[in-house]
């Protein structure tokens, strides 16, 4: 169960990056609030909210099972977790910007 909270830690923090960067930068991106889900864009005030509310659960979980930055088991995990978010992200949000722009290739021009 501890390597679960540890994994989960390290997804939710990375999650929080694109997140925050977005809504601190002033730029729209895709939230789970977003419709569609995932794809279409959310103000950048949710974005920061977001960003934020993962960064306190991936704290909060990192204060329940502290993990050292000596490399064993702990961080491994917390960094496989962080990994396979990052992955996951770059996948899916690649897709999301790769039909985007398909989408404006189409349209013809004004």
């Amino acid at each position: 169960m501890i390597h679960f909270s540890t994994f989960f830690c390290g997804a939710l923090l990375c999650n929080s990056i694109p997140h925050l960067s977005s809504g601190l930068r002033g730029m729209p991106f895709p939230t789970p609030f977003a419709r569609p889900r995932g794809v279409g864009d959310s103000p950048p005030i949710l974005n920061s909210l977001w960003g934020f509310a993962n960064l306190v659960a991936g704290l909060f979980l990192l204060s329940r099972h502290p993990v050292g930055l000596a490399f064993g088991a702990e961080l491994a995990v917390l960094l496989a977790g962080a990994l396979a978010m990052g992955v996951y992200l770059s996948l899916h949000f690649g897709k999301v910007q790769r039909s985007r722009h398909r989408e404006r290739a189409a349209r013809p021009p004004c």
